[in-house]
């Protein structure tokens, strides 16, 4: 927690030393107080498990009864109404429940790995890394819209201006890497990702702890490049001037806000070296290239685009950035939902597993915490919103989903949780989303009731005034 006492005590030292003593010692003492350094002044409660996490996060919400949870007496009822008892009270996105009816799966499941774990035909790679996942049947949220779910799941709350899961962990821990920022996002939209910015954003943390939006093409961040005719040398000219005048007003007012500045506008000029070297990919192995499948051709550009992406995220967390998150925007079936799916698992399976992979052949997965999943999952019932001739897709069911994690302290090859036998709600091991990030900021050695922030007046946390850790999780 940062005192606003503190900011003063710190100006009074910075008005002592705005004369004579020069900007290094005013930049070496914002370093010792946490405020212009890559290692944060915090840090965590107990020994960590994880260093680094990187989020697979399959925006739209994915079908949870195609992928990872077989429900044969869902098929055994399809075209039947659900019993009137479980839909009293339920708020759908877009289904007539009054018409509606239950609607099987085509997809075929096998057991795979020495633990068992069921898995849809979708998903031929991903299966064979069955022993280091484990997969969460149960979870459970309270937003069945896309904005608020998503906002939910990144940053606990459904509202814009809160603080993202990579944010809180930057704040507490630091970056280790000084050329990278601590925090990257990266996306590959289908139709679009209704939180924008907010998905990544520091809230009301400082700045210099928001995601860095990394783009597909060209140099990952707009404006990283010298515009014609500026030196290297004018560059950092122009910004020791820029930063001098933001020290001396930070030794004035001391607003956290100048520090982060200061500290962004040093990141932005490191980077310009550093981040041409992370996406030159020309050292990686071709082989290597083949298994993530970055080569892959397909009229949408998703595949080769996720798959590079993948692979980046793998060289950011060897470079030292603390948390990586990739969106992909393709997962929202309210119709078509059996060809769409086979879609998004061909852009995402292969990648996803050869990114498993290359962290357990680098040594990194047992100290890389990997997440995948979405903001909610699909309801067992075929979407029959008025209009659609056909009821060929799920709307959006925020009552039980699943979701998988590997490495990082994570006990991998079990399926935790177990939902009704048609899909509809949670029967063992519930875990929301406040129960993940609990869990997920243990892993990072941090007390989620202690990790907190002074904002309007109290404390504020990620897991706010909810969840606890999921201990049957852990290794």
């Amino acid at each position: 927690m940062i005192d606003p006492s503190h900011f003063q005590e710190v100006a009074s030292r910075r008005r002592f030393l705005s004369s004579g003593i020069g900007s290094a010692a005013l930049a070496t003492l914002l370093r010792d107080d946490g405020l212009l350094s890559a290692e944060s002044s915090r840090g965590p409660h107990f020994a960590p498990k994880a260093k680094r996490c990187i989020y697979l996060f399959m925006e739209g919400g994915p079908s949870q009864m195609d992928l990872f949870d077989p429900k044969p007496k869902l098929n055994e009822l399809d075209g039947q109404p659900m019993p009137e008892s479980l839909l009293e009270g339920v708020k759908f996105a877009f289904t007539q429940k009054e018409s509606a009816r239950l609607l099987g799966s085509p997809r075929t499941f096998q057991k795979y790995g020495q633990c068992g774990m069921d898995m849809s035909d979708l998903l031929p790679h991903l299966s064979k890394h069955a022993d280091d996942i484990a997969l969460v049947r149960s979870m459970h949220c309270d937003q069945f819209n896309h904005l608020p779910g998503q906002l939910l799941m990144l940053s606990g709350t459904p509202f814009r201006g809160w603080p993202t899961l990579g944010s809180w962990l930057n704040y507490g821990l630091g970056s280790p890497s000084r050329d990278l920022p601590g925090y990257v996002v990266m996306t590959t939209l289908g139709r679009g990702l209704p939180g924008g910015a907010a998905s990544w954003s520091s809230g009301f943390l400082p700045s210099n702890y928001s995601g860095a939006l990394f783009r597909n093409e060209g140099s990952p961040v707009l404006n990283l490049e010298n515009p014609s005719g500026i030196t290297p040398e004018m560059q950092q000219k122009t910004i020791e001037a820029v930063n001098e005048l933001n020290r001396q007003r930070f030794s004035s007012v001391a607003h956290p806000e100048i520090a982060s500045r200061i500290k962004n506008y040093e990141l932005a000029y490191r980077m310009q070296s550093a981040a041409p070297d992370l996406i030159d990919l020309s050292d990686e192995p071709d082989s290597l290239k083949e298994a993530y499948g970055i080569d892959r051709v397909d009229k949408t550009g998703f595949q080769s685009s996720f798959a590079r992406n993948c692979l980046l995220a793998r060289r950011l967390v060897e470079r030292g950035t603390r948390f990586v998150t990739l969106f992909l925007s393709t997962w929202d079936q309210h119709s078509k939902l059996d060809s769409e799916l086979a879609t998004n698992t061909k852009i995402s399976d292969q990648p996803v597993a050869a990114l498993l992979q290359d962290l357990k052949d680098r040594g990194l997965l047992d100290e890389t915490l990997v997440v995948w999943g979405g903001e909610f999952g699909r309801t067992p019932l075929g979407e029959n919103r008025s209009g659609f001739k056909t009821v060929t897709g799920r709307d959006h069911h925020p009552y039980s989903f699943s979701l998988w994690m590997a490495g990082g302290g994570i006990k991998g090859g079990q399926t935790l949780g177990k939902t009704d036998e048609i899909g509809w709600g949670v029967e063992e091991d519930p875990v929301h989303v406040h129960d993940l990030h609990a869990t997920i900021l243990h892993l990072f050695g941090f007390d989620h009731e202690e990790l907190t922030y002074q904002f309007q007046g109290r404390d504020f946390r990620l897991t706010d005034v909810h969840g606890h850790v999921v201990k049957k999780l852990l290794a």
